[in-house]
């Protein structure tokens, strides 16, 4: 997929406007891919699913500005290539829309995919029941007439679908799998992990997966000479280190987070915040991070570091 030609982008650039012959076919035009299909059958997994692979996502977008969502995502100068986009029927009013939606994306050649969730009437009746919501059609009757009501409206997508997913018997990592297997390629999602210190005088990281607590070692705040530097200091980070079990600690938890962020991995989890807490969030903790997040990285996983209570004192 390639972004404007090298003369398009020439007689913007140099001209005194924007070039008149300039169509569609120069710019890159994105990938669609269109999420349908019953109401609690998984949309918003796989529609998260395809978020996580880098795929800028529109929920429950009203068919007839779809063609307009691919025209802007062509004119982004590449920044997205692939659009994936939620219609439901919570949308019904402009269902009317979407053929001449797919007519119109069909006459621009933009390659576009339908995805279908089908789930079986019990499936999403227990599903209904456990969240005990009302489906969005049943109205004044019950939740199947709601269901029937929706299987006749979609009826004629689900027979346009190029792929088509029954999620009856599936969990929300198992249609996680099918929607990777389908739309990653040879590229396994990766895992991100954002590695946070903090200090446990301000209360712990309501967003941690994982919280490491790194009081047992020795607080180079009780060291004159220390105390008015922070972890990011090398002078605090080798006092840190050098304390008895302190790099074995960092050895065997990085070896440890390895074998965690495999499981996640194989469980569909793309995001992982692991909390490094000491007394203030100033020292031992802001160290720990910086070495934690450089072993990560190094062992390929995408790792951002944060200092929430840095400064805080």
């Amino acid at each position: 997929m390639t972004e404007h030609d090298g003369d398009g982008a020439a007689d913007v650039s140099t001209g005194n406007g924007t070039d008149p012959r300039e169509t569609t076919a120069d710019v890159a035009i994105p990938e669609l891919v269109i999420i349908s299909g019953m109401s609690g059958a998984g949309r918003s997994t796989a529609a998260k699913c395809l978020e996580d692979l880098g795929w800028f996502v529109v929920d429950n977008l009203p068919p007839a500005l779809i063609p307009t969502m691919v025209e802007l995502g062509a004119r982004s100068q590449g920044n997205v290539a692939r659009i994936a986009v939620v219609v439901d029927v919570r949308g019904r009013r402009f269902f009317d829309n979407l053929r001449e939606s797919l007519a119109d994306l069909d006459a621009k050649q933009v390659t576009r995919r339908i995805v279908f969730l089908e789930s079986s009437d019990d499936a999403l009746v227990r599903r209904f029941e456990s969240v005990r919501r009302p489906h969005p059609l049943q109205g004044d009757g019950r939740i199947v007439d709601g269901i029937a009501a929706e299987r006749d409206l979609l009826r004629e997508l689900r027979g346009d679908a190029d792929l088509v997913i029954d999620t009856s018997g599936l969990n929300v990592h198992e249609l996680r799998a099918k929607m990777d297997a389908q739309f990653a390629g040879d590229e396994k999602p990766e895992l991100r992990a954002t590695v946070m210190s903090f200090g446990f005088k301000y209360g712990l990281p309501v967003d941690a997966d994982l919280v490491v607590d790194m009081r047992f070692l020795p607080n180079p705040h009780w060291v004159p000479e220390l105390r008015p530097f922070t972890g990011l200091n090398e002078e605090v980070s080798n006092y840190v280190f050098n304390q008895p079990g302190a790099k074995e600690f960092l050895d065997r938890y990085t070896e440890l987070l390895q074998l965690i962020a495999a499981g996640y991995r194989r469980e569909g989890k793309r995001y992982v915040t692991v909390a490094v807490g000491c007394t203030g969030g100033k020292h031992r903790s802001v160290a720990t991070s910086e070495k934690l997040a450089a072993r990560l990285s190094a062992a390929g996983v995408e790792t951002v570091v944060v200092h929430r209570d840095l400064g805080r004192e």
